[in-house]
């Protein structure tokens, strides 16, 4: 079967291709920006979004697709960025994050992935959760986005400071994404 990932994060399509590989599946990167509606949590706008795609896009008709969002979730914060952190990524970045969380005791946060995957007219959502902490200073050069801040409990690495191999023992993505990947596999085997 052929499957597409539909992102424009490069890093993102990396980390999707090496657990793919896991399962001795492949994927194709649909290298394409898609615009979110705002909401309040992960799943509608992974939904709608993936609608849209089918909608505007003739060349993913018939075909077999997922993308993927994710968000930031501190418990500080009140689940802010959550939804919002690409935007918030891009304004504030993580010395923004930082600030805020400045003199904050409680540094518990989660990262939330969604998974949307699109075949035969239907649409499966995959979740994957990692909590962790914010910790106090940036640590690491690998990654993208809140990764340089973000520590999972069962670490003691940022997954900025993780190989491309060794986030995807602890990511949010890599759950959501093996949880799609074993619905697959089920899938074929009825």
């Amino acid at each position: 079967m052929e499957m597409f990932f539909v992102t424009h994060n490069e890093a993102k399509f990396k980390e999707a291709k090496q657990v793919a590989e896991e399962f001795n599946m492949s994927i194709n990167w649909f290298n394409f920006e898609y615009e979110e509606i705002q909401e309040q949590s992960l799943e509608p706008i992974a939904n709608a979004s993936c609608l849209k795609l089918v909608q505007e896009n003739p060349q993913l008709k018939g075909k077999v697709f997922f993308l993927e969002d994710a968000g930031l979730f501190i418990d500080s914060l009140n689940g802010f960025p959550g939804p919002y952190s690409s935007y918030v990524y891009q304004t504030l970045g993580n010395k923004g994050i930082l600030l805020l969380m400045e003199g904050e005791k409680n540094r518990a946060a989660q990262f939330e992935s969604i998974v949307a995957f699109y075949r035969d007219g239907k649409i499966q959502l995959h979740k994957g959760v990692t909590k962790g902490r914010i910790i106090y200073k940036k640590r690491g050069d690998k990654g993208f986005g809140f990764d340089p801040i973000f520590q999972p409990f069962e670490s003691d690495l940022t997954f900025a400071e993780m190989s491309l191999k060794t986030k995807n023992l602890y990511s949010h993505r890599q759950k959501s994404l093996r949880e799609l990947f074993n619905s697959i596999i089920a899938f074929a085997k009825e």
